[in-house]
Parts: structure tokens; C-alpha cells; sequence
């Protein structure tokens, strides 16, 4: 049975995403179970992968903290796949820690319509320059790209570079053109993949590690849980709501009934809800002190509470 992959490094005009993979030459003689085994076993070497980026996804992470600091947005730039898989990463902070979308932006070479329906030759075309969500001075952009020199995602960096922003590129290529343009280029080195250049296989599960660990961190590094807690989630339907009460019992060691009460008179806001239930604050006071400390629930709890000593 064949083993995982060395991931490699950049050989020419290749990137190591689009070389051959020695192992899978014979995949379609081998049988189902085969052919499942030999693709985990390259799946399984994606972690590590990762792991070894570690030093630069905390160095983009304290960019993203520096960025929003002081008022500025996080974009993601992609296309097709990679592009896909930040979508995703982006849409989910919202309901996860209840920040608006302008806190981090998507952009999908193709527009919003390549999310349902792959748009590839979009690819090869730059962002709009009159994009009014385009990044500016103190802004984070971030491209991600397999390969290191999808058109979309060097144009867009090359731009956010220009216009003052701080650039950053996740790639799986140590000599990935798009570096030029990006401050930070965290590299996610897993090689060739079994159906080659298939790029949404072990590429696009390392994209998702590495932007799921970037934004939970932001999250968690400004301010948007407590402890592992998620304080700040939206509570708009039967599950979330269960767990907005659960998470306001453990968090505020309250009674479920006092939660529950709670989360109903703060219109089903649990960040303004654990806010009132540490403070003795009404939900119009909780819901402007958090508005004052950028929707951090402990900044708003240790204001109030400074205010009433």
C-alpha cells in the first residue's frame, strides 16, 4: 500500500500543488477500499502541514488583532475552491460570534454567484477597482491560493499593498508569485495531491485548518469569548437558543429560568444578555456598553461595573 507523501517544495514553474503525485499513478486500478485508504493517508499529513505554519498564521493573527484595533476590516481573497472555503470561513463568523460583515469581508473572483455555480475563468481577472469594500490604509487582506499566482488574488494584494493596507498570502508555494505582494506569506506545504491539481482536496482542507484557526483566534484575541464560551452568538432559532441559555448558566452561574428570562428580555441577544446578568444592568444599558467597547462583553462588564463603584 503506498504511503503519504513529502510534501516538497516549489520546483520551477510548477507549483508543488500541480505536480504529479508518485503515489496515486495507478489509482484508478485500485480498488474502492484502496483508493479510500491511499486518499486518508494524504489527508492525514495535512495537519502537520499546517502545524509547521504555525509561526506565521500567529504572526497573521496579531496583524488581524492590530487591524481591528484600530478600526479596520480583514479581507479574504480568493477564487474557486480556496475562494469558496474563505467564503465560508467569513460567513460563519457572524452567527458564530456575532460581528456585522464589514468586521471581515469575502471577495470570490466571479462575484457572489461563483458560491453556487463555479465561475473559473474568473479567476484570471483582477478585483474591481472602484469596489467600495476594496481594503485601505489599515486594513488586513488576505489571498488564498494554492498555487501562489491566481491572477485575482495578486491583483487584489498588489492593490491592497498599494492603498496602504498590510497584505498577507496563504499559498502551498515556497516560491509563490503572489509573496511579492503580501507582507506575510503563510505557507501550507502538502504537496502534490492524489487526483493531480485537484487543489480542493489536500489544499483546500488546509486552507480551512489554517482560516478556521486564524479567525477563531482573532475572535478569541478580541475579545469575543468568554473563556471558551461563545457570549457573543446569535440565538435565532430552537438550537441556538438552547445553547444561548446553557452558555448564559455556565457563564454567569445562574439558573436556567434566569437565563432564559434574561436572554427574552434582551430580544435573544446573549452578548447583551451575560452583560445584564453580571452587571444588574438593564438590556438598553448593557446593549450601549457593549456598542462602546466594540461588542467585547468582558470590556463592557468592567466598565459598568467601574461605573457603579
Amino acid at each position: 500500500m503506498p504511503t503519504p507523501s513529502d510534501p516538497g517544495s516549489g520546483t520551477g514553474l510548477m507549483p508543488p500543488t500541480e505536480a504529479p503525485h508518485p503515489l496515486s499513478a495507478e489509482l484508478d486500478t485500485l480498488d474502492t477500499p484502496e483508493l479510500l485508504r491511499l486518499i486518508n493517508d494524504e489527508d492525514a499529513t495535512v495537519a502537520a502541514a499546517v502545524r509547521t505554519a504555525l509561526p506565521q498564521l500567529a504572526r497573521l493573527v496579531e496583524a488581524g488583532v492590530e487591524a481591528l484595533s484600530r478600526g479596520g476590516r480583514v479581507h479574504y481573497y480568493g477564487a474557486g475552491a480556496g475562494g469558496r472555503i474563505a467564503l465560508g470561513d467569513a460567513l460563519e463568523l457572524g452567527p458564530t460570534y456575532g460581528i456585522g460583515p464589514e468586521t471581515v469581508l469575502a471577495h470570490l473572483a466571479g462575484g457572489p454567484a461563483a458560491a453556487a455555480r463555479a465561475a473559473e475563468d474568473a479567476e484570471d481577472s483582477v478585483p474591481d477597482p472602484a469596489d467600495p469594500d476594496r481594503p485601505v490604509a489599515g486594513d488586513l487582506a488576505i489571498g488564498v491560493t494554492a498555487s501562489g499566482r491566481t491572477p485575482y488574488v495578486l491583483g487584489a494584494l498588489a492593490a491592497a499593498r498599494a492603498a496602504g493596507a498590510t497584505t498577507a498570502l496563504l499559498s502551498g508555494d515556497p516560491a509563490a508569485p503572489a509573496a511579492a505582494h503580501a507582507d506575510l506569506h503563510v505557507l501550507l506545504a502538502t504537496g502534490p495531491e492524489v487526483i493531480t491539481g485537484s487543489t480542493r482536496m489536500k489544499a483546500g482542507t488546509a486552507q480551512k485548518l489554517a482560516l478556521n484557526a486564524f479567525s477563531t483566534a482573532l475572535m478569541v484575541r478580541t475579545g469575543r469569548t468568554w473563556s471558551n464560551l461563545m457570549v457573543t452568538a446569535s440565538a435565532r432559532n430552537g438550537k441556538l437558543r438552547d445553547r444561548a441559555v446553557r452558555t448564559l448558566v455556565t457563564a454567569c452561574q445562574s439558573t436556567p429560568e434566569q437565563a432564559a428570562g434574561c436572554l427574552d428580555r434582551c430580544a435573544g441577544e446573549t452578548a447583551t444578555a451575560l452583560v445584564a446578568l453580571s452587571t444588574g444592568a438593564s438590556p438598553v444599558r448593557s446593549r450601549t456598553a457593549l456598542a462602546a467597547h466594540g461588542g467585547r462583553p468582558f470590556a463592557a462588564i468592567r466598565a459598568l461595573v467601574e461605573e457603579q463603584r
